[in-house]
């Protein structure tokens, strides 16, 4: 069974070798023990396009944050954006990204079948290679400035739950 990432602020790099899925993943990139052992030039975080999603991400960048920071500040970590929707008729299918793309393509399209994914395990492997390609957008993740991290992970990821709260509700849309 497949468990969340462990959000590892605040801990040491020892947690890594208790959490099954940190532990597999430092592995199969070989950055145990340094990050020029790196056995891949692009580590593309995949995750679904909702909340769980998104969560799924801070936890993985503050995996690399705290632990391999380099492989992040090398310009080695990119984030792909997952569609939300298809939508599709006879002659042509568009992935979208978001309830504007989504309107624009059903206002294109002649009679199209719109369908909402609920996350990436819903794509079958075919389809799932039509929107990675040439297209496909990945987000190349960078950082501005290395003294700002520690703030911010603190602030994402820390135990000021109920301010982390409070922020997310203010600025809600």
């Amino acid at each position: 069974m497949w468990r969340l990432p462990l959000n590892v602020f605040g801990k040491t790099k020892a947690a890594i070798y208790k959490n099954e899925e940190l532990y597999n993943l430092m592995t199969a990139l070989g950055i145990e023990d340094s990050v020029e052992n790196l056995r891949f030039n692009n580590v593309v975080i995949a995750t679904d396009a909702d909340y769980d999603g998104f969560h799924i991400r801070n936890l993985l960048m503050t995996f690399f944050l705290n632990y391999f920071e380099e492989l992040v500040t090398s310009g080695h970590v990119y984030i792909l954006e997952t569609p939300i929707f298809r939508v599709r008729n006879s002659r042509e299918t568009r992935y979208c990204y978001s309830e504007k793309e989504r309107s624009q393509a059903v206002d294109d399209l002649r009679n199209p079948e719109v369908t909402r994914f609920k996350g990436l395990g819903e794509i079958s492997p075919g389809e799932f290679g039509q929107f990675i390609g040439e297209d496909m957008r990945l987000i190349k993740v960078g950082v501005r400035s290395l003294a700002e991290v520690p703030t911010t992970l603190e602030f994402y990821m820390g135990k000021n739950t109920p301010v982390r709260r409070d922020y997310i509700v203010e600025h809600l849309i």
